[in-house]
């Protein structure tokens, strides 16, 4: 089974890039956004959890998300493998899901960390915020400060990844299609 963390700062072409790596190697998205968004739709009990701490403005606990992935993973267990895009954030939740895959038998097979400039980061987002009117995306000293909170907070799980030799950086600048061929030379290796 193929199981990537897909990884980067906002604006680093992660979605894109997943709608490739879906095609390509028939893998499964799992976006822990969508997932929250979905189980609350279903009124779940894990769903109506989330909802009572989104309501109050609050993050949704580790423990509540890593139980939507594992109710997802074992819908799911005829798949080929699995995207993580927006998990892990955090080292804890890598450790989580590293528990939660291996209780399983199949462990991240790797960390594919999109690389940008964050000019070019700045550039992509503002553009984006032209086209899809998300506030988010509009605003410059709010990206940045997207930008600095995953440096600060996210980041670091290259540092939990790379002694276990599944951190691979991937230049994130060019065209889709140069970066998607990146992205398949890593894989095809692994």
């Amino acid at each position: 089974m193929l199981n990537l963390v897909l990884f980067g700062p906002p604006g680093a072409g992660k979605g894109t890039q997943a709608e490739f790596l879906i095609k390509s190697y028939g893998l499964n998205h799992l976006s822990t956004g969508d997932l929250l968004r979905s189980e609350i739709a279903d009124g779940t009990k894990l769903g109506l959890e989330a909802q009572s701490f989104m309501e109050k403005g609050e993050l949704v606990p580790d423990a509540v998300v890593i139980g939507m992935i594992k109710s997802k993973l074992e819908s799911n267990n005829k798949t080929k493998g699995f995207i993580f895009d927006g998990f892990p954030r955090t080292v804890d939740q890598a450790k989580a899901l590293d528990n939660l895959l291996n209780e399983n038998g199949t462990p991240i097979s790797g960390m594919l960390s999109l690389e940008v400039e964050k000019q070019e980061l700045i550039g992509r987002l503002m553009n984006r915020g032209k086209s899809s009117g998300r506030a988010d995306d509009q605003d410059q000293s709010v990206i940045e400060n997207r930008i600095n909170v995953y440096n600060q907070k996210t980041l670091p799980l290259i540092e939990y990844y790379k002694p276990q030799g599944k951190h691979f950086g991937i230049n994130g600048m060019g065209s889709i299609e140069d970066i998607a061929d990146r992205l398949k030379s890593v894989i095809e290796n692994l």
